[in-house]
């Protein structure tokens, strides 16, 4: 029986950007960053108010992705995806959408426009500079 996600991938093609981008300018924590042997780099961070899952920063274009699931022809489609910047990664939560579009904003962080409202809360798309998008969502109160 499944219990529990404890790992999740975010698909980037340079680390060090997605470093900057998750630990300096969101503030998500790092778990691991390991080198590996074959030269791979082992990068998870943490949610401040999430711990319990970790994100890993996959390089998929990283040379010793050799397995099938990243094979040549599939690091050049993700190649083409992030380079178009359309991989879509997911939501995170904020208390305040608007402070938060602001803040990082402010920071530097390109969103496709301003905060709306949806019928699920307010809302605001950001990318992370790797061909990822994410809405920056203020849950509506029920």
């Amino acid at each position: 029986m499944i219990t529990r996600l404890s790992h999740t991938s975010i698909y980037v093609n340079d680390q060090e950007k997605a470093y900057d981008f998750y630990v300096n300018i969101l503030g998500f924590k790092v778990k691991n960053d390991v080198k590996m042997e074959n030269g791979f780099r082992w990068l998870t961070l943490n949610a401040p108010d999430q711990p319990e899952l970790e994100i890993i920063l996959m390089d998929v274009l990283h040379e010793s992705n050799t397995s099938d699931t990243f094979d040549e022809e599939a690091r050049n489609a993700f190649k083409v995806l992030m380079d178009k910047g359309i991989l879509g990664a997911g939501v995170f939560n904020t208390p305040d959408c608007r402070a938060t579009y602001e803040e990082l904003a402010a920071k530097g962080v390109k969103f496709a426009g301003e905060p709306k409202e949806q019928f699920y809360g307010i809302e605001a798309v950001m990318y992370d500079g790797c061909g990822n998008w994410f809405s920056l969502t203020q849950p509506k109160q029920m």
